[in-house]
């Protein structure tokens, strides 16, 4: 299958700073492809070059098999894009300023601007101007700009930024029905970890400018670790009964909560419970803890600095 997006060894550097180093990823037709990283990453300079508006030190970038430079505006054509701030013309309306990215992308409907308005939940700020919009709205406009001429790919860069969490779960719906039943390709950078493994089909780690970690969102279960927390009013004895029954215990905390990783008893906790119970001991805390994409990912980036 050919990627719809692809890097291959793609390096920006900026003075002594290498921004982005040896960036190597694809992205397939209707796949919502989280690109996630603390601030300072390397996201947006490798979207920046994605959609030629700086070019590569080093490597290459396609879209739809086609080569990125900056002079290749063919591209562009079925691509809708929001990178870092959603640039507007402040003293036109929202409305005007939308009229306008309609011409300039030559859609004939003349329709369009009003049913992207209603879209992103936009047509009550129709006439208002847009330096006067709220930061979520100003978010809105940005992504209707991007989205009016019904591109076969997005690329947002933090399109979540200054959405409150309805605004979140509505964008976000509104991405899986574009990917799900129209095909559109999504690349959606963020920080926000949690947000994202809701709907991202597949997700690509950035850290210190490198791709450390690619997988599909499927695999975050087994990749996520789990634990069972068992506490009880004698927690020394429990550990030495628990340990007399092969359970080992990988450690206490500092309130003496027992941490027991073996996936027998994490699968299995019912069995520790009565195990306990039988000597006297009933638990207080039985509690299967398991990591989510956030704690993954923190992990992931301090295991890659270690490896330094």
């Amino acid at each position: 299958m050919e990627a719809i997006i692809r890097t291959d060894k793609l390096t920006k550097s900026f003075g002594d700073v290498k921004a982005v180093s040896d960036l190597s990823l694809h992205v397939n037709k209707g796949e919502i492809y989280g690109f996630l990283g603390l601030n300072g990453a390397g996201k947006t300079t490798t979207i920046r070059m994605l959609l030629g508006m700086i070019s590569a030190g080093r490597g290459k970038a396609y879209i739809k098999g086609q080569r990125v430079y900056p002079g290749n505006t063919r591209l562009w054509q079925d691509v809708g894009y929001l990178v870092e701030i959603p640039y507007s013309y402040p003293n036109l309306t929202v409305r005007e300023n939308l009229e306008i990215t309609r011409r300039l992308r030559l859609v004939k409907d003349t329709g369009a601007v009003e049913r992207i308005m209603d879209k992103l939940a936009l047509t009550r700020y129709a006439d208002r101007k847009a330096g006067n919009l709220s930061l979520g709205n100003a978010q809105r406009l940005g992504i209707a700009k991007a989205m009016i001429h019904n591109p076969g790919i997005l690329i947002l860069d933090e399109p979540a930024n200054g959405l409150d969490p309805a605004g979140i779960y509505e964008i976000r719906g509104m991405l899986l029905d574009l990917a799900r039943n129209h095909g559109v390709t999504v690349f959606i950078s963020s920080h926000i970890l949690g947000e994202i493994s809701r709907f991202a089909s597949r997700i690509g780690i950035i850290h210190e400018g490198e791709l450390i970690r690619e997988l599909d969102t499927h695999q975050l279960e087994s990749l996520c670790q789990k634990r069972l927390l068992v506490s009880t009013r004698k927690n020394g004895i429990a550990r030495e009964i628990l340990q007399k029954n092969g359970i080992l215990i990988n450690k206490s905390s500092s309130n003496g909560v027992l941490e027991i990783l073996e996936n027998n008893a994490i699968d299995h906790p019912d069995q520790v419970a009565r195990l306990l119970v039988n000597n006297d001991l009933p638990p207080v805390l039985l509690h299967v803890d398991e990591e989510d994409l956030e704690s993954y990912f923190l992990r992931t980036i301090k295991m890659k600095g270690a490896q330094k």
